[in-house]
């Protein structure tokens, strides 16, 4: 095994370009699976709960001679889940909700070697300032929200001109929390 390997089950570019940054070489594995959760729980655990479920379905597919990473982010607004957006008119919905608001973005991730699984949950507290309508009107048309749980990017120009402040990682709001990740991928591959 080549410590600074992965196999990410993902299709995310954001997770892949904070992967790379990391120095870690990349084989990309796609997905599809279904990422219902139940209704009973808790919209905080969602993340965990489906990254979870990607992890079952990437061990079906490759061995774990390799690290192999899954994750999920979610963006809870009031014990509200906000996904990704449907269509513009439900991306423009959410950005109201969240304009000049708190939420929380979590990212649950497992990572998988050598028998040996690391489970994270990481949570971000992100304040928009107020967006008027043609400010989201604006990011709808020019950039791409449809990808995003909760119709955003922070690295695109919403964040930009759109966060106020944020409590906890900046790279879980982005898709992955690189530091938290990068602390559990040297512990297993210390033994």
């Amino acid at each position: 095994m080549v410590a600074n390997s992965i196999v990410l089950g993902s299709g995310s570019p954001r997770r892949k370009q904070l992967l790379i940054e990391l120095g870690f070489q990349l084989e990309i594995v796609s997905l599809d699976i279904d990422e219902s959760y139940p209704n009973d729980l808790p919209s905080i655990e969602v993340a965990s709960f489906v990254a979870n479920k990607k992890m079952e379905a990437l061990k079906k597919i490759k061995t774990d001679t390799k690290i192999l990473l899954t994750a999920d982010t979610t963006v809870v607004f009031s014990n509200q889940l906000l996904g990704k957006p449907t269509d513009k008119k439900n991306a423009k919905e959410m950005l109201e909700l969240l304009s000049g608001k708190k939420h929380i973005v979590n990212t649950g991730v497992v990572l998988s070697f050598n028998g040996k699984t690391e489970k994270l949950s990481c949570y971000t507290e992100v304040q928009f300032n107020l967006l008027s309508s043609e400010q989201i009107d604006f990011y709808i048309t020019n950039y791409n929200p449809f990808d995003k749980a909760g119709s955003y990017g922070i690295q695109d120009w919403v964040g930009l001109v759109g966060i106020k402040s944020i409590n906890g990682s900046y790279t879980n709001v982005v898709g992955l929390p690189t530091d938290e990740c990068y602390q559990a991928i040297q512990r297993l591959i210390k033994d």
